[in-house]
């Protein structure tokens, strides 16, 4: 009689991708412990993201299946950003991702990324936003024509807050 008694059979070896409430809980907390305000992760298709919005101390969790695409690592990219049409202009809004600083340049001495009438190309850096020490470069989302630019340089902006109207180039 050979039958498998082992319950943990070499299919049970492998890791729980689940995570429970408990776990998030912990992960929130080492964010707030070590002032963080994002935290990623993807295990074998199950995919979370927290975000902390550090001005309010508000969290925010979501967790997603896994798409086909890879996560990238912290900074291998710049941040998207929130973006709604602008009901009042008739513009696409470029929204904070984040709590920070805007800034319109790379530094003080140097040129704006845009200013109001520049012609843009979809991923053409918009400004930088600066999020505990580290520079967040802030790219358009679409190609258009810069119309209005909503936040003063060097000025703290909230998540949300919007950034640029867009008028869209077809």
């Amino acid at each position: 009689m050979s039958h498998n008694a082992n319950p943990s059979s070499s299919e049970d070896a492998r890791p729980d991708p689940r995570i429970d409430f408990d776990e998030i809980r912990r992960v929130v907390t080492l964010l707030e412990e070590r002032n963080l305000s994002h935290f990623e992760l993807e295990i074998e298709g199950f995919k979370i993201k927290i975000s902390r919005n550090v001005g309010s101390q508000q969290t925010l969790v979501a967790a997603v299946p896994a798409g086909p695409q890879s996560s990238t690592a912290a900074g291998a990219q710049p941040i998207g950003q929130t973006a709604a049409p602008d009901r009042d202009s008739g513009g696409h809004i470029v929204a904070s991702p984040m709590v920070g600083t805007f800034y319109r340049a790379p530094n003080p001495t140097a040129s704006p990324f845009v200013e109001i009438g520049d012609v843009i190309k979809k991923g053409q850096t918009l400004c930088i936003i600066e999020a505990m020490k580290l520079m967040n470069e802030i790219e358009a989302d679409i190609d258009g024509i810069v119309t209005d630019i909503l936040v003063e340089n060097a000025k703290p902006v909230e998540y949300g807050q919007k950034l640029f109207s867009i008028q869209p180039q077809l």
